[in-house]
C-alpha cells in the first residue's frame, strides 16, 4: 500500500463505536452445518458476524446439501451489500439474462436488487455468503431470461 493511500485511508476511516460491535471468533467446531436457511437443499453455517455487529452484517457458510431440480428460482435480495466467494466447487447463476459460472476462489458481488437465479452446482459446493443488513429480505422476481437445466449428479 502506497504511503497517500495509507494516509486517505486513515484521515477518512471512522470506526463503529464501541457498543456497535463486538469482538466474534468463531472455531469450525464452534457451529454447525444446519438446514435452517433461506433455501432446504442447502446447509448453512452462521459465522457469528450478526451477532457480533448487532444485525448490520451476516455472514455464513453455504453447501449443497441435495442435487439441484428447481434451483433457488428468479429472486432479489433486498440488502445493501453482497457477496459470495466461492471456496468449494462451482455454482452456475443467472445474472439477469447473463448465465455465470462461478468457480472455487471466485468472489461475486451481487449488486443491490440484481435478479439472479442458482439453478446449478457440483456436490462439493461451499460458498462464503456476506450480506448486509443480516436480516436481508428475499423476494420473487420476473424471469428475466430462459434457465438452463442442471447437471445431474452421480
Amino acid at each position: 500500500m502506497t504511503e497517500g493511500h495509507a494516509a486517505v485511508l486513515e484521515k477518512d476511516f471512522v470506526p463503529p463505536k464501541e457498543h456497535e460491535t463486538e469482538f466474534s471468533h468463531v472455531k469450525p467446531g464452534d457451529t454447525e452445518f444446519k438446514g435452517s436457511g433461506l433455501r432446504d437443499f442447502f446447509l448453512y453455517r452462521d459465522l457469528g458476524v450478526a451477532k457480533a455487529t448487532k444485525g448490520q452484517v451476516i455472514a455464513h457458510l453455504v453447501k449443497a446439501n441435495m442435487p439441484p431440480t428447481t434451483g433457488t428460482g428468479w429472486h432479489k435480495h433486498i440488502a445493501d451489500f453482497q457477496i459470495v466467494i466461492m471456496t468449494k466447487g462451482w455454482a452456475r447463476f443467472m445474472y439477469e439474462d447473463k448465465e455465470t459460472l462461478v468457480e472455487a476462489g471466485d468472489v461475486v458481488h451481487q449488486r443491490p436488487g440484481i435478479t439472479h437465479y442458482l439453478f446449478d452446482y457440483s456436490p462439493d459446493m461451499e460458498y462464503l455468503e456476506i450480506v448486509g443488513p443480516a436480516d436481508f429480505g428475499t423476494v420473487e422476481a420476473p424471469a428475466a431470461a430462459e434457465v438452463p437445466a442442471p447437471t445431474p449428479w452421480k
